[in-house]
């Protein structure tokens, strides 16, 4: 016992400095797992969606070498005292309102300014329907009704095994997956911790065995759905997400700055969630969408693709929110309404017949709660009749 007491003061120094070395070594897994785990804590989750690249890893998009591509400043839109209240309530960080092509409403709120890379969450879906419908053109990829095991091996005997990429696209892969952000344990979470602590999404989506159903025959909002669309173009072409959407997307938009995307550990790009752009830059994605694949005189998105991809076909159940191939369709939509929409309030609202674009990042504690998202919508439709006035 005397010789224990002895030794014990440098048993403890021992210990203590195996828990540094530890630390040390692996300080940049534990800055990620705190990282998300505070990402939406209300004293942090506005600076955090416009430094993502500061907690997770990250690579840029590159916007290309070709010049801005200006938004023009329209006459300026009142905005009604509803309107305010609205974008102080939903904790809205930047709203612009487009009409022509120009500039009606723009304002950044809470400290946020035009500059930043505000983290898009879901909208990134909408860029990624917009990139495999150029492959698709171009051959890349044979069709939508491929299974997604022929281009992405490694999904064979995985809940995806029988989904096809019309499947996918629409949401309706069969595949059970918990979208609770509140739950700890729910699959989205811990798909999250993945990202964070620089695993492999790939080996994610193909872990996943248990299905809700046949492909195809119900709608769920899957977003592990979106990273097997990455993995099928990947597969197609022999290269990542973040060079074609430069080559394809990206760089003909003209953009003010250089997007970035989210990765996991293998440097995959985290396509459902993870692309940054500034709010502007986003709008320029917007407007090409909302004349139909064009910007100017160039056709960057087939328009055959973006009429197909906004339309209502995945099997939602009566009275749900119509879904087409990683675009939401108002249930009540006119002709050309549609949006792309993202956690804790994002949205990219386009309406085709009166020419609107309207973009909102926020950082909504409240985005969820029963109606949100009804009265959000109902506020961009105002909008959107406010400045086609």
């Amino acid at each position: 016992m005397h010789a224990i007491l002895k030794w014990a003061p440098r048993l403890v120094v021992a210990f203590v400095a195996a828990l540094a070395l530890f630390g040390w070594i692996n300080r940049e897994e534990i800055a990620r797992l705190h990282a998300v785990n505070t990402l939406f804590a209300p004293d942090k989750i506005v600076a955090n969606f416009s430094g993502m690249n500061r907690a997770f890893l990250s690579r840029p998009v590159p916007r290309g070498d070709g010049p801005v591509w200006p938004l023009r400043q329209g006459d300026p839109l009142p905005m009604p005292i509803a309107a305010t209240d609205w974008q102080q309530n939903r904790a809205v960080t930047s709203l612009l309102v487009l009409h022509d092509g120009a500039i009606r409403y723009e304002s950044y709120l809470l400290g946020t300014t035009p500059d930043d890379l505000r983290i898009s969450w879901s909208i990134a879906k909408s860029f990624l329907s917009a990139l495999l419908g150029v492959l698709i053109e171009e051959g890349a990829i044979a069709s939508m009704d491929v299974p997604v095991t022929r281009y992405a091996p490694e999904l064979s005997g995985s809940a995806y095994d029988g989904a096809s990429l019309l499947n996918v696209m629409q949401m309706a892969s069969g595949v059970a997956f918990d979208e609770d952000y509140k739950d700890y344990h729910s699959d989205i979470n811990r798909m999250g911790r993945v990202l964070a602590l620089g695993g492999s999404m790939d080996a994610f989506a193909a872990s996943l065995q248990e299905t809700a159903g046949p492909p195809g025959e119900l709608w769920r909002y899957v977003s592990i759905d979106t990273h097997v669309i990455g993995m099928v173009i990947r597969g197609a072409t022999g290269r990542d997400i973040p060079e074609l959407l430069s080559e394809k997307i990206i760089s003909p938009l003209g953009l003010e700055a250089e997007p970035y995307l989210l990765t996991d550990g293998e440097a995959t790009a985290f396509v459902l969630g993870g692309l940054n752009l500034t709010s502007r830059d986003y709008a320029r994605f917007g407007v090409m969408i909302e004349q139909n694949g064009r910007l100017d005189y160039r056709q960057i998105v087939p328009s055959d693709w973006i009429m197909e991809s906004t339309r209502a076909t995945s099997p939602t159940a009566p009275g749900e929110t119509g879904y087409g191939y990683q675009w939401w369709v108002p249930e009540d939509a006119r002709p050309g309404e549609f949006l792309a929409r993202g956690v804790y309030g994002q949205y990219l609202y386009i309406d085709q017949a009166r020419d609107i674009v309207i973009v909102v990042t926020a950082a909504d504690l409240q985005f969820n709660a029963p109606g949100q998202h009804q009265g959000n919508l109902a506020m961009l439709r105002r909008l959107s009749e406010a400045a086609s006035e």
